[in-house]
């Protein structure tokens, strides 16, 4: 049984693993708080989830999922990761995060940035354009008309092909968007991000992205 590992368990990363935990995964669920503080959340998700540390959860997953806030970013821990594939939630909110200079400048992406972080591991962009709410009630069988897509993006053909995979058991269509590089195309303000799309249209969308 596959076993994902979640550094941030808010609404995205706990929405995540309601979904994974519906088609069989177990989750190990972390927080920047200690496992403790997890109870009712673990309670809540029911059989197949289980409290740890940001790194116990990181060794224990098969792939991880990162869902904290952009500038808690750089507290990843990077030696259990090394390896894996790890999906980035992540947006850049200057208003939260404070201003950093390289995303400013377009100088790297958001998931380019955890990317460099996490040196060794296989970074993949997921969940960053869709409300937490979503990602179970916008969920349908592969084959629907219509069927929503999300976007990802990553370095390493290996982890786009699991993040497809993975979205496509929960209920969604993929949409690849390349490179790390090109991630900006589905970040806050472009034409894609948070409007609900099949394949072909989030594809016209991404088109659309302007970096300005």
């Amino acid at each position: 049984m596959t076993t994902i590992g979640f550094i941030g368990s808010g609404h995205i990363g706990s929405s995540v693993a309601r979904a994974a935990l519906s088609k069989g995964y177990r989750v190990v669920m972390s927080n920047s708080r200690g496992p403790d503080t997890l109870t009712d959340l673990i309670a809540d998700l029911g059989e197949g989830a289980t409290a740890a540390t940001s790194m116990e959860a990181a060794s224990a997953g098969d792939f991880v999922v990162v869902s904290v806030p952009l500038k808690a970013a750089l507290g990843v821990p990077v030696g259990p990761l090394a390896g894996k594939v790890v999906i980035d939630t992540d947006n850049y909110y200057f208003e939260r995060d404070g201003h950093i200079q390289e995303l400013d400048d377009h100088e790297l992406t958001v998931s380019g940035f955890l990317q460099r972080h996490l040196v060794g591991a296989k970074v993949a962009k997921g969940f960053n354009h869709i409300k937490w709410s979503e990602i179970l009630s916008d969920a349908l069988p592969s084959g629907t008309p219509g069927r929503r897509a999300l976007a990802t993006a990553s370095d390493f053909p290996d982890a786009v092909n699991l993040v497809t995979r993975f979205f496509d058991e929960i209920g969604f269509d993929a949409v690849n968007i390349g490179p790390l590089a090109e991630s900006w195309r589905i970040e806050r303000d472009e034409p894609g991000y948070g409007g609900t799309f099949d394949a072909a249209a989030l594809r016209a969308k991404l088109d659309e992205a302007v970096r300005l």
